[in-house]
């Protein structure tokens, strides 16, 4: 049983976290997601974090309604997030998505919600880089080949690049990259609002373009940082018919299973 305290119960008992865990609507709703949300407050108990999620007053940040053009619906749900942030005065927000991430990061402040915003893979470095998170020596990946794909809005988005590159050599892996990396990086094809909509015509899914690159490089395990595009990465594999061969992981789940036991 993973124990999870929300803002409210903080509250109740007079004292405040010292993060918000800010789930989104895919780690909290899509049954991939969740193994990904799970993982992560693992990791965060483990190290002893002081976390609360906001839980039923978490909302969708809106990056959806916004990317797909429909500003007004956008604005309504990022104030209405605002709002509850600014009344817990919450400081620091956590999340394991690039969509949440970016929307609460770069937009939210022109709204009024100024926050200091931490991708889960930027946090994860940094609790290795302090020595808090202490992973096995030889642990569940040493050695494997695994290729890492930057997400849009985690690249080339906010320019962060090495963090998650770092917290895979730190799991002692053979990190092998694909054709199109770091800022060349090669689009999953669920941002800006695809996620939601049919695709255009064309001779291939821009998914299964991305997913070919991952195989390419004899990868058993292709790393991710965003619950859209380990969806999107899952569906090209499976589409290849080779998930016995290759899995498709998100780096919170790699360092969870590593995690050396205290």
């Amino acid at each position: 049983m993973l124990e999870v305290k929300s803002m409210a119960e903080f509250m109740a008992s007079g004292e405040s976290p010292d993060v918000l865990f800010w789930v989104g609507c895919a780690g909290s709703f899509d049954q991939r997601a969740q193994k990904i949300t799970k993982a992560f407050v693992q990791i965060l108990n483990k190290v002893g974090v002081s976390f609360a999620i906001l839980g039923k007053e978490e909302m969708c940040t809106g990056d959806p309604a916004r990317r797909a053009g429909n500003e007004f619906l956008f604005q309504m749900m990022a104030y209405n997030n605002i709002q509850v942030l600014n009344g817990y005065n919450v400081k620091k927000i956590i999340t394991t998505c690039p969509h949440c991430f970016n929307v609460i990061k770069n937009e939210y402040p022109a709204l009024g919600g100024n926050y200091e915003v931490i991708h889960h893979t930027v946090f994860l470095q940094q609790l290795i880089n302090d020595g808090k998170l202490v992973l096995k020596d030889g642990g569940a990946f040493k050695g494997t080949k695994i290729t890492y794909h930057d997400s849009c809005y985690l690249g080339r988005g906010n320019g962060v690049y090495e963090a998650p590159r770092e917290v895979l050599q730190a799991l002692d892996v053979e990190l092998v990259e694909m054709k199109s990396c770091r800022s060349k990086g090669l689009c999953c094809g669920a941002g800006g609002a695809q996620m939601f909509k049919e695709e255009e015509a064309g001779t291939t899914r821009v998914n299964f373009k991305r997913t070919d690159e991952a195989i390419e490089t004899g990868a058993n395990i292709i790393a991710s940082n965003c619950p859209f595009c380990t969806t999107m990465l899952v569906d090209g594999v499976k589409n290849r018919e080779k998930e016995e061969a290759i899995k498709v992981m998100d780096i919170a789940e790699m360092v969870a299973l590593s995690l050396k036991d205290q």
